[in-house]
C-alpha cells in the first residue's frame, strides 16, 4: 500500500472538528500518513503544505507532531530549506513549526542551530505581527521625555 489512500481519506474528512472524547478520526488519519514519512516524504510534504496552515489549532497540532517533526527527523536537509521559505509568509505555518520538537537529523549540531534560529525568527515575527494588530507600543518609536515641553 502507498500513502495515496491514507491521504485521500484524510482529505475527505479534514478539516473536520475535534471530537470531545475518544480517538479523533482526523488525528488517526494523519497518524496513518505519518507511517510513510520515511518512504514517501514528498507526498507527506504535500499534505503538510495542504493542511499545515489550517486555522484550527488542533489540526496544526496534528500536522506538526505527526508529520512535520518526523519529516524533519528523517529528511532534514531536503525539507528544512523549503520550510524556511514558507514559515515567515504564513503565521499559521510558523505556528505549526513552533509546535514541533527536533528529533533525529534535526538534533544534529548544524541542523539544531538552524532549527533554533528559525524558531527564534518565528517568535520575533509573531510578536511583531501581534504588536501591529494590537497597536502595542512595542512597534512605536520611543519618545524621550522632555521636561520643558
Amino acid at each position: 500500500m502507498s500513502v495515496t489512500e491514507p491521504i485521500r481519506y484524510a482529505d475527505a474528512i479534514l478539516p473536520g472538528a475535534p471530537v470531545d472524547c475518544g480517538k479523533d478520526p482526523r488525528w488517526q488519519a494523519i497518524i496513518e500518513i505519518g507511517e510513510y514519512v520515511e518512504s514517501e516524504p514528498e507526498a507527506v510534504w504535500e499534505c503538510i503544505l495542504k493542511w499545515g496552515d489550517s486555522p484550527q489549532d488542533d489540526l496544526r497540532d496534528a500536522i506538526a507532531t505527526c508529520l512535520l517533526e518526523h519529516l524533519l527527523e528523517h529528511h532534514f536537509k531536503d525539507y528544512f530549506p523549503r520550510l524556511e521559505a514558507i514559515v515567515l509568509d504564513s503565521p499559521e505555518y510558523g505556528d505549526t513549526f513552533s509546535r514541533c520538537w527536533p528529533f533525529g537529523q534535526a538534533e544534529e549540531s548544524n541542523n539544531s542551530a538552524r532549527w533554533q534560529a528559525l524558531q527564534d525568527t518565528i517568535t520575533l515575527h509573531m510578536n511583531s505581527l501581534q504588536a501591529r494588530q494590537t497597536g502595542s507600543d512595542i512597534e512605536q518609536p520611543i519618545k524621550k521625555f522632555n521636561p520643558g515641553s
